[in-house]
């Protein structure tokens, strides 16, 4: 694989990017969600239970007339906690306030749980209360246990989506968009591309310009790309109707001197999968680039459940949907 390009020489090079993916840790390790419906049966995939954000269904009494309320919520490795404890702060922000803009939702609010040492729990508010700033997000409550024992951070989001971003959503016909910043760094002990000094306040418009777009109708469906990388986050967002979906690499943005695989198995700062009407695609793309970030439309959604690469004319299959789960969530 041409690591500046993204142009494969050969099928061989293709295959062999496609069974890096297929076998990669980030993705295999979706499947451990499934044990969510062992437990509590099948989801909705709209109310949940489920993976990432749900709409909570609310009473008319409750006052909630004006769109429809998201939660959601997620936990930070351990390990990643105790290495960098103000990461992990930071990051229980970000990964929230990107499931909400996923689901069409603009951010409203953040609580966190946090334990650990007095140190570490310092460091982890602290990145918390950067990202909170740098998101314009409030965090307004949560829980904090000091003791000497392995660390936790978690934190929730809450916000208000006009129309819902769904992956019931997903249709074949429809064009699939990357949007994404591809300006940043990527760190040297995680899989993440960080965007933050490159975005700075920019971020705050950023997440809250996919509730412009659900509400303008050039979307009906996203997925933010997350730990199991843009391949993986894909697989998730075809999960639901067994879709499918051939992604033109050589259209793919991506950020000059990454890798094509490194840049397929991270988590990018900023990084939405998105399902537009067919002849809507452009204008999709078109508020991204309004704001100086990176679209393109990479492929079109399909009935196959196959998730397949594309490069020079090449293909190959990363996945089949149709017989393959990624999570397991039952519907």
């Amino acid at each position: 694989m041409d690591a500046t390009s993204g142009r494969a020489g050969g099928l061989g090079d293709l295959e062999q990017l496609a069974a890096h993916l297929r076998t990669h840790a980030a993705l295999r390790a979706k499947a451990e969600i499934g044990l969510v419906s062992d437990v509590m049966g099948a989801a909705s995939w709209v109310h949940g239970p489920g993976d990432d954000g749900a709409v909570v269904r609310m009473a008319a009494a409750a006052g909630v007339h004006d769109g429809q309320v998201i939660a959601c919520g997620e936990a930070l490795l351990p390990a990643f906690v105790a290495r960098d404890p103000y990461g992990a702060g930071f990051a229980a922000v970000l990964t929230n306030v990107n499931d909400l803009a996923a689901m069409g939702a603009t951010p409203c609010a953040i609580v966190d749980t946090i334990v650990g040492t007095a140190d570490l729990a310092r460091e982890a508010l602290r990145g918390m209360q950067a990202a909170s700033r740098l998101y314009d997000v409030p965090v307004v409550g949560g829980h904090l246990t000091l003791h000497d024992g392995p660390p936790a951070v978690s934190a929730f989001g809450v916000g208000n989506a006009g129309k819902v971003l769904s992956l019931t959503h997903v249709a074949a016909g429809q064009r699939l968009v990357v949007a994404c910043c591809t300006d940043g760094t990527m760190r040297e002990d995680f899989p993440f591309f960080r965007s933050f000094d490159e975005r700075g306040a920019e971020l705050a418009g950023d997440v809250r310009l996919l509730a412009r777009i659900a509400g303008s109708g050039a979307a009906v469906a996203a997925k933010d790309v997350s730990m199991a990388g843009l391949v993986g986050s894909l697989a998730m967002l075809l999960e639901w109707g067994r879709f499918g979906v051939t992604v033109d690499l050589d259209r793919l943005p991506r950020p000059p001197g990454v890798p094509m695989a490194a840049w397929l198995t991270c988590f990018p700062a900023y990084a939405f999968l998105l399902c537009a009407p067919p002849g809507r695609e452009e204008e999709c793309a078109a508020a991204f680039h309004a704001r100086g970030l990176d679209a393109a439309v990479v492929g079109v959604i399909d009935d196959t459940g196959l998730l397949r690469l594309a490069s020079g004319g090449r293909q190959a299959t990363v996945l089949d949907l149709a017989v393959t789960p990624v999570t397991g969530l039952q519907r």
